[in-house]
């Protein structure tokens, strides 16, 4: 059997041989004794463990539990590392404002968590462009490019309109009323006339992290063929 259930929950312990990567726990609408039992079967399983959206509280608990477990308070992600990870190839996050950096950090972790080097360019938005340009030929250097923006959400558009690499869009909900919690920011990248761009759902860093860790680590592993 591919999963070990427990009560409540069928811990995907089969992921792993089946793709290349663990299962990935949500934590929000979890209670934390539901976590913990989730996290201790990862722990018996021998397998690394990844948890998003995790409160201070839940990670309080289950530090009790697990001494072992990490925190990172600003992308909200919970890390339990029981094998050493090999790291590949380079991802350039790039956001446009000091607000994107929650979201911009959780695609972080989960980049480097599954097996990518990640360089941040943190407040290189439009509205100073030179800040972008200063950057632009150490992102280059990049196999893939998370890009994110509330607001207008241009910056993965101007971005992709000076590279030759895959750009991964994170519309963020950062801005003031006519942003509409990022919405604005999900049109204009959905929109955009720059090629190369594709668009995860708003705040949706954990998905970049993990899209662009499989496309970094298919062409790292081109080159070093």
């Amino acid at each position: 059997m591919d999963y070990v259930e427990i009560d409540c929950a069928k811990i995907d312990t089969g992921r792993l041989k089946r793709k290349g990567y663990s299962e990935v726990v949500y934590c929000e609408c979890k209670t934390t004794e539901q976590l913990i039992e989730i996290f201790k079967t990862f722990k018996n399983n021998n397998q690394n463990a990844l948890g998003t959206r995790a409160s201070i509280e839940q990670f309080k608990a289950l530090k009790k539990e697990l001494p072992e477990i990490k925190y990172n308070s600003e992308a909200r992600t919970l890390s339990l590392i029981q094998k050493p990870i090999a790291k590949t190839g380079e991802i350039a996050i790039c956001c446009a404002g000091t607000g994107d950096i929650p979201i911009a950090l959780e695609a972080k972790e989960t980049a480097e968590f599954f097996g990518s080097n990640v360089k941040c360019y943190f407040d290189i938005g439009i509205a100073g462009i030179h800040r972008l340009i200063d950057k632009i030929e150490e992102i280059k250097c990049a196999n893939v490019i998370i890009a994110l923006a509330g607001m207008e959400g241009a910056l993965p558009s101007v971005i992709a309109g000076m590279v030759d690499i895959p750009v991964i869009a994170v519309p963020t909900s950062i801005g003031y009323g006519s942003s509409f919690k990022g919405i604005t920011a999900l049109f204009a990248m959905l929109n955009s006339c720059a090629e190369g761009i594709t668009v995860v759902n708003i705040d949706n860093g954990f998905g970049a992290g993990y899209s662009a860790n499989q496309i970094n680590c298919l062409i790292a592993k081109g080159k070093n063929r």
